[in-house]
């Protein structure tokens, strides 16, 4: 039985790093196992706002990967602040309050001279490139990943030209994504994009989304199917990695100015006063990009010396920090936009075998998934006592040497079961 080719349209592709990289990556790796040949499309010069260059050797050997260039107003908006530049296309935007004159006006540009985003300019030359390609190369199915969400115009536009089979695969949700309040959006602006939201989602053949929460979102706007397909883990070869010897809370990943959990930091520094034990053997590890308002709650409840930040690593270095922490936080912004959100790292989290200490909104996914597999605890932003109780039950096993995590249920989080369920979309 010939293969059926698939057309993956995306923007984040390996030497990219963060999150966002990681689904398509696996995907791709895994589709030939499921009698599916996969070709990618990414832009030829793009402005990464992290790079990870030991993603590239993850990359399927003999993939057909095709490219076009793209033109970044971002390399443009350097001219003005590289600093504004680079946080805000890692999706740091500071407080309001605290926002400098550039970073406003960069914010104003980008949300209503950008819709729906700064790489909206790849959409007109990839439909002329990708039409003739389509058509030359027999293509049976094409995939677009968002954000950014200008690739599903690609979709759009490709299926009006060509009536190719369609997939639009939502990594975020569209309008309701948190930072979307923060671009200072016009009236007009936010009609637009809910406008080119409702045409993706009503002309999609299939639409794929991440979390459950996403999925209701889209039946009020869509009758067309939708199917959860979350994020997952794969099996990576770091070797044996001894835990730390020190009592470690590590975040891995970025740590944005709203994601800031003070009743936290209150927790462990009640501890650390109260307990010498624990604050000679405390450690907080941040492993990513940190927002200064972050740091400024951990130097006002006097944690600043507890804390390693490690920045920015590769990949494979990050998995070892979650092998050896003796504790992983997952933090999320306590807020209804939020529940939707599942990090990738969540389910690498799952298979480190250490237990997760989570903060998040009431009734969001990574709740319900870490009750369901026996990961971890889930608390929300008013649960002091018990947040306080669980990390000294933590501290205690970690004295005892006998602190980790008893999950169940992890095989359907597996990339390949996950590509198995997206082959038959296919």
């Amino acid at each position: 039985m010939a293969k059926k080719k698939a057309l993956i349209i995306t923007y984040y592709w390996p030497p990219a790093g963060g999150p966002g990289v990681q689904r398509w990556l696996k995907f791709v790796k895994y589709l030939p196992e499921f009698n599916v040949e996969p070709i990618v499309y990414i832009p030829e010069n793009p402005n990464y706002p992290l790079v990870d260059d030991s993603l590239i050797d993850e990359v399927s050997e003999g993939l057909t990967i095709i490219k076009q260039p793209i033109k970044e107003p971002y390399k443009l908006a350097k001219l003005f602040s590289e600093k504004s530049s680079k946080t805000i296309s890692k999706g740091i935007i500071s407080e309001e309050k605290k926002q400098s004159f550039i970073e406003k006006m960069m914010l104003y540009i980008r949300g209503n001279f950008f819709i729906p985003d700064a790489r909206k300019s790849w959409v007109k030359p990839s439909v002329t490139y990708l039409s003739n390609y389509i058509l030359e190369n027999n293509i049976d199915t094409i995939i677009t990943t968002g954000p950014p969400h200008s690739l599903h115009l690609i979709g759009l536009r490709l299926k009006e030209k060509l009536e190719v089979k369609w997939l639009a695969d939502f990594r975020d949700p569209w309008t309701t994504i948190g930072y979307h309040k923060q671009l200072k959006l016009t009236k007009k602006s936010q009609e637009k994009h809910k406008l080119l939201e409702k045409q993706v989602l009503n002309t999609a053949n299939q639409i794929i989304v991440t979390s459950a929460v996403t999925k209701n979102e889209f039946k009020n706007i869509t009758t067309k199917p939708i199917e959860v397909i979350t994020n997952g883990y794969d099996y990576e070869l770091v070797g044996k990695v001894a835990l730390d010897a020190k009592f470690t809370m590590a975040h891995i990943g970025s740590l944005l100015s709203k994601r800031n959990p003070e009743i936290l930091w209150q927790v462990i520094s009640d501890l650390i006063k109260t307990d010498s034990e624990f604050s000679k053997d405390f450690q907080l590890n941040f492993v990513g990009a940190v927002s200064e308002d972050v740091l400024h709650s951990i130097k006002k409840n006097g944690l600043s010396d507890y804390v390693n930040n490690v920045g920015y690593i590769s990949h494979n270095e990050s998995i070892k920090y979650q092998k050896k922490s003796q504790i992983l936080l997952l933090i999320e912004i306590d807020s209804e936009d939020t529940k939707c959100i599942i990090p990738g790292k969540l389910f690498e989290y799952m298979v480190s075998n250490r237990p997760i200490l989570a903060l998040g909104p009431k009734g969001s996914d990574v709740e319900k998934i870490i009750k369901e597999t026996n990961t971890g605890n889930y608390f929300y932003y008013n649960n002091y006592e018990s947040l306080k109780t669980t990390i000294l039950t933590h501290y205690k096993a970690y004295k005892k040497n006998t602190l980790q995590s008893h999950a169940i249920g992890l095989q359907k989080y597996s990339r390949k079961s996950l590509t198995a369920f997206l082959s038959k979309l296919i």
